[in-house]
């Protein structure tokens, strides 16, 4: 994750950060998969497993910004080791967000599982969306860990396909909520859920950048796509 200091203590905690932050990152996208599984399969089990990770992820923040502050104070960085650790924070920030969206989905998987109605709806947007969401998360934070800022460029750039498909569904929706209005409240439950998956995919996108962000120190956050890299 980072270059080596003459300080090997410097070293010893950057590793331990890196530990702490990639196993944050196995968590999340183990999260993910489990949540796009229990949508097709509606199991209230996979349901529960999801929403007891999430507490998981909360400790996990809490503990990693704190050890953050502690290398701040003890070590003083400056310049691109500055940058680094603040770019982590925002990852671990983004990684639990992202864990919160699964949990939302999680609940709203469980809603949808009581409503016999409700799965009747094609969810292959949400799915294929679902999938693009958690391959450029894994993707950002392989990017994240080798610093690799062509690959953080296109991963900014991936997130657009996200997007397409979340504006398919909804004007799919729209026009099944318009045919039977009963169906208005079973449509917002998935409305809801391929929200979260958007969001999923900004959170990965934004830990892109912020790759972008420790290597040249330049921020992309509001660089239209097409200029990136």
């Amino acid at each position: 994750m980072a270059d080596k200091h003459t300080s090997s203590k410097f070293d010893g905690d950057l590793e331990q950060l890196s530990t702490r932050l990639f196993g944050m990152g196995g968590l999340v996208e183990s999260q993910i998969s489990r949540v796009m599984e229990a949508m097709i399969s509606f199991d209230l089990e996979l349901v529960e497993q999801v929403l007891d990770g999430e507490r998981r992820l909360n400790q996990m923040e809490t503990e990693i910004d704190e050890e953050i502050s502690n290398i701040i104070a003890r070590r003083q960085p400056a310049a691109r080791d500055l940058r680094l650790l603040m770019a982590t924070s925002k990852c671990v920030t983004n990684l639990e967000r992202a864990g919160d969206e699964a949990r939302k989905i999680a609940k709203q998987t469980r809603r949808i599982a009581m409503d016999t109605a409700a799965r009747r709806i094609n969810i292959s947007e949400i799915m294929a969306s679902g999938e693009m969401a958690l391959d450029i998360l894994r993707r950002a934070l392989d990017a994240f860990a080798r610093m690799d800022t062509v690959a953080a460029a296109q991963i900014i750039k991936d997130d657009e396909a996200i997007d397409n498909e979340f504006r398919a569904f909804v004007r799919k929706l729209v026009t099944y909520m318009m045919e039977d209005t009963r169906a208005i409240s079973t449509g917002l439950d998935h409305l809801f859920i391929a929200k979260a998956i958007e969001r999923i995919g900004d959170h990965a996108t934004n830990i892109a950048e912020t790759v972008v962000y420790v290597v040249s120190g330049t921020d992309v956050r509001h660089v239209p796509r097409d200029q990136l890299g």
